[in-house]
């Protein structure tokens, strides 16, 4: 990955990937789930909390990783042990439970372990599932395969399902007699046939158990995310005008009749009601839109940021840790940081609140029915009473009453006839340069 983040702590839809892995099998409501970590990987062992994990100090190899892992299970009761990988964020819980129903089902088949497969025009680097009337034999890893073998194009997935009494003893048999000089866990199915333990092969969609090693991979699993993400929203009743366009976050909460124009990007912890509409080129984060508002185009709202019902946030406004009250507009041009602003008021184009002084953060308020002339600055903290008026390109440094009218600018000077006193005596001055 050429990065100083752990592989698994890169970001799929704003979430690691590990979490994404995590997230599917809890859903199985496991009795326990244990991440096996390399050494110096603080940001994973938080990452994964509450769920516990062993660091396998030594690389050697997957089997080796399963081992260190199974030592952190309850083992008093053995049940069924699935085995995950961290960087494949795309697997379902649905195909898990499939994985979990062939291995009940097949019990009493003397069948011990499933393992998933997928079958692929290219399979070069992946290891190869050797099966015999229906049941596999053993599975062959790219290196140590022959010509014969490497014509087989059912690959092995990684993901695997053991019977719990079974695997401690497998994983026991394990040598590292191959090309890497590692345990492979994908031995254990050559041994569980000579202990007349049968192994299943339940195939899968090959985009679902994409694994990522480079970063080019992680813009695949990315993309194939983004596609799965859009059909959901879609599915919830949301018009995307152009999916493709349309980023999404993996916690995004939808109302119905959600309108989303082409080039919008929707980042973590975002909730949105229904009936809103977001037009091209807007971005939003960390914030929650009430029913019926509309946004954008060339909008940004920012973390903190809650609109109640038919608010009005237009092109090239910027909303920060802001409340927004319902039938509001804000339409042009405009920065509203750490605010409270009422219901129905309007806010000018080029209104700024100057919420920062260097040094702390203060707070601006805009009581119901207010008017924000243009290009004003309201300088925080300061309060503006309801139904008050602010005139045009103010600056206002005090609290400005209910219902009252403020204007803070400099007295306008006029001069007659002082245009064309202006250009005569720049036309002088231009000349007399010329002489020079």
């Amino acid at each position: 990955m050429q990065s100083a983040l752990p592989k698994v702590m890169h970001p799929v839809a704003g979430l690691p990937m590990i979490n994404h892995v995590l997230r599917s099998a809890a859903a199985l409501q496991p009795q326990q789930i244990v991440v096996v970590i390399g050494p110096e990987m603080p940001t994973v062992q938080q990452a994964v909390l509450p769920w516990p994990s062993v660091i396998q100090s030594e690389q050697l190899g997957t089997g080796h990783a399963v081992q260190i892992g199974i030592s952190k299970l309850p083992l008093d009761k053995p049940q069924d042990i699935l085995i995950l990988y961290g960087d494949c964020p795309l697997i379902t819980s649905e195909t898990l439970h499939r994985l979990r129903q062939c291995l009940q089902e097949a019990t009493t088949k003397n069948v011990g372990i499933v393992v998933l497969g997928m079958r692929l025009a290219n399979p070069t680097g992946y290891g190869r599932m050797m099966t015999e009337n229906g049941i596999l034999k053993e599975i062959v890893e790219e290196r140590d395969a022959n010509a014969q073998q490497k014509t087989v194009n059912l690959c092995n997935a990684g993901i695997m399902l053991v019977q719990g009494q079974l695997l401690p003893k497998l994983l026991a048999k394990l040598r590292p007699t191959n090309a890497q000089s590692e345990y492979y866990l994908t031995d254990i199915v050559r041994l569980a046939a000579e202990n007349s333990q049968k192994t299943l092969v339940l195939e899968t969609d090959p985009e679902e158990v994409m694994g990522v090693n480079t970063r080019s991979e992680l813009a695949l699993v990315t993309k194939a995310m983004q596609k799965r993400l859009r059909c959901q929203a879609m599915d919830q009743g949301v018009s995307l005008v152009d999916p493709e366009t349309v980023w999404l976050s993996w916690d995004t909460l939808f109302a119905r009749d959600v309108i989303i124009h082409p080039c919008v990007n929707i980042g973590l912890g975002v909730k949105i009601a229904e009936g809103v509409e977001i037009r091209s080129f807007s971005s939003v984060e960390g914030a929650t839109i009430g029913a019926f508002s509309k946004i954008g185009p060339f909008a940004r709202l920012r973390p903190g940021t809650v609109l109640d019902e038919h608010v009005h946030i237009g092109n090239f406004v910027e909303i920060k840790n802001s409340k927004i009250a319902e039938t509001t507009k804000i339409n042009h041009l405009s920065y509203i940081g750490d605010a409270n602003v009422g219901k129905s008021v309007n806010i000018g184009a080029g209104t700024i609140t100057c919420n920062y002084d260097g040094m702390q953060k203060y707070k601006t308020i805009i009581e119901d029915h207010s008017f924000i002339g243009s290009n004003t600055s309201l300088v925080a903290p300061v309060v503006i009473g309801e139904g008050a008026m602010v005139g045009a390109g103010s600056v206002i440094t005090t609290d400005v009453p209910a219902k009252a009218m403020a204007v803070g600018r400099a007295p306008q000077v006029t001069k007659a006839d002082g245009a064309v006193r202006y250009q005569l005596k720049k036309r002088v001055v231009t000349k007399n340069q010329e002489k020079k």
